[in-house]
């Protein structure tokens, strides 16, 4: 599975000469692969492919001695194009190993950052840079991400060799695609069983390096709303998980360019160069070590239904795509939810409000507990999901429940990703004690403008403009169009109010 599909080459490196397939590199190291050879500026990487996760599983859940001594040598590539060393000083090289299937699965899988450090090599970092306060925030980062990810143990310490680490770290990779909350996003998105998952290796970079460093995700356009402007989030002196997993609450893009005034240009020039490649909306996560900008990944960005009409209708009108392309970017799930005519009733008592992450309304009873949510939800009853913040482990939970509130994060972690994918309202960064002030509650979500409201403030809207946007889609539907696809549907509900 090499650039020359030689069977017994299971490892791929990613530098962007050797064009290969999504199936075969999953989302991540395809799209690592390819903004290298647009000459962007990425890390260092190699990949085990998809094919690989199912070679691994037949072995006992083992990585077989041939592959492994294939992940050696491209780690000594990996070796002399950054000029550190994996598991050795003066100057260790770390690396990231992340999850990567043909299908995007935001945080579905697992991933583990800061990986080859031991105390001894905390310390040549230290020593290396004159930074002991870096050097042990990444000691323990990487402590918290090996114990959680692949011991499955809080108390759990990392193997004192690197090579042991990176080892039980690719095969904890492939055992995440196993996992209930992937069985779940995959049911959820008729995504059948798939082939698997692929592992990246990948040089690490430092958001949490010093004053000029950070870490964010933006998107090309805005997802909730389709507008065309530049959208997303970031944190300075962080690394990637404390975007994503919204345990923090962020900062708006915008403010790399108070911090970094040299970076935030050179981001919108790269969003812009991405979307013309993809042709779409892009979900770009990149990160800055002391002023130096990396891109790591990109993406099809996960977008509210009425930014999938917008932003399809956009793209056609800029050339782009076709009127074809544009109908099928619209899915069944996004067509059901247009349907809907909701609002609120705005003068009702405000309990919480935070940030609207996943557009749209809905009334359930407020619910904090998952196992609970989900027999609830089992049971006939509308659920409101309410967390801290939520974890890929709370994803059957969410597809269960009508909408989803947390304390903590922004408008790109990932309760946000998940929830506007699906049409979910989702309101995120609402504050401290709003779980328990939530919980055992009849509660309304606005999506929209992240509001939640006391008890059922449904109602239903008077008719009034018709979206500009959502009419010209469904003027690109042919009139052979069958009556049951589900733009046809909307079609002619929308009619009916217009």
């Amino acid at each position: 599975m090499t650039s020359s599909s030689s069977p017994a080459e299971h490892v791929i490196t990613l530098d962007g000469t050797h064009p290969s397939t999504r199936e075969v590199l999953g989302g991540k190291a395809y799209s690592v692969n390819k903004m290298r050879a647009m000459g962007l500026p990425v890390p260092p990487a190699f990949a085990l492919p998809t094919g690989v996760c199912a070679v691994y599983h037949d072995n006992g859940r083992s990585l077989p001695d041939e592959i492994w001594q294939q992940v050696l040598e491209h780690l000594r590539r990996l070796e002399a194009e950054t000029g550190r060393r994996f598991g050795a000083g003066p100057s260790p090289l770390l690396v990231s190993v992340r999850s990567g299937a043909a299908q995007s699965m935001p945080g579905m899988m697992d991933t583990v950052l800061n990986l080859g450090l031991t105390p001894e090599l905390c310390e040549a970092l230290a020593a290396e840079t004159g930074d002991q306060r870096w050097a042990t925030d990444t000691w323990e980062r990487f402590c918290h991400s090996y114990a959680d990810i692949v011991a499955g143990d809080p108390n759990a310490a990392p193997p004192s060799d690197p090579f042991a680490q990176l080892r039980s770290a690719i095969g904890a990779v492939f055992d995440s695609w196993t996992n209930e909350r992937v069985k779940a996003y995959r049911a959820r998105h008729n995504l059948g069983a798939g082939a698997g998952t692929a592992v990246t290796v990948q040089a690490m970079v430092f958001g949490n390096r010093d004053e000029r460093s950070g870490t964010g995700v933006m998107f090309s356009r805005d997802p909730a709303t389709g507008e065309n402007t530049l959208y997303g989030e970031w944190l300075a002196k962080a690394q990637g998980e404390d975007v994503v997993s919204g345990e923090k609450t962020p900062n708006p893009l915008a403010t790399v360019g108070d911090i970094l005034p040299d970076v935030y240009p050179e981001l919108e020039r790269i969003a812009e160069v991405l979307e013309r490649e993809h042709r779409d909306l892009v979900d770009i996560e990149f990160t800055v070590e002391s002023g130096r900008l990396y891109v790591l990944q990109c993406r099809a960005g996960k977008r509210a239904p009425r930014a999938a009409v917008r932003i399809a209708v956009d793209l056609v009108r800029e050339g782009l795509i076709t009127a074809d392309d544009a109908v099928s970017r619209v899915s069944a799930e996004q067509a059901a939810s247009l349907a809907k005519t909701h609002a609120v009733h705005a003068d009702r008592t405000v309990l919480a409000g935070g940030l609207g992450a996943g557009p749209g309304v809905a009334v359930g009873q407020a619910v904090s507990d998952l196992d609970q949510a989900l027999d609830l939800a089992a049971a006939g009853t509308p659920v409101v999901l309410v967390r801290p913040s939520t974890a890929p482990d709370d994803v059957p939970a969410m597809f269960e429940s009508v909408a989803v509130v947390t304390e903590l994060g922004g408008s790109t972690s990932h309760a946000a990703l998940v929830c506007r994918e699906i049409g979910l309202p989702c309101v995120v960064g609402a504050g401290v004690g709003t779980v328990a002030k939530l919980t055992g509650l009849t509660v309304t979500v606005d999506g929209a403008t992240g509001t939640v409201y006391e008890g059922d403030a449904l109602h239903t809207p008077d008719e009034g403009d018709v979206d500009e946007y959502l009419t010209e889609l469904l003027g690109y539907l042919p009139d052979t169009v069958p009556v049951d696809h589900p733009l046809a549907q909307l079609r002619s509900a929308h009619l009916e109010r217009a």
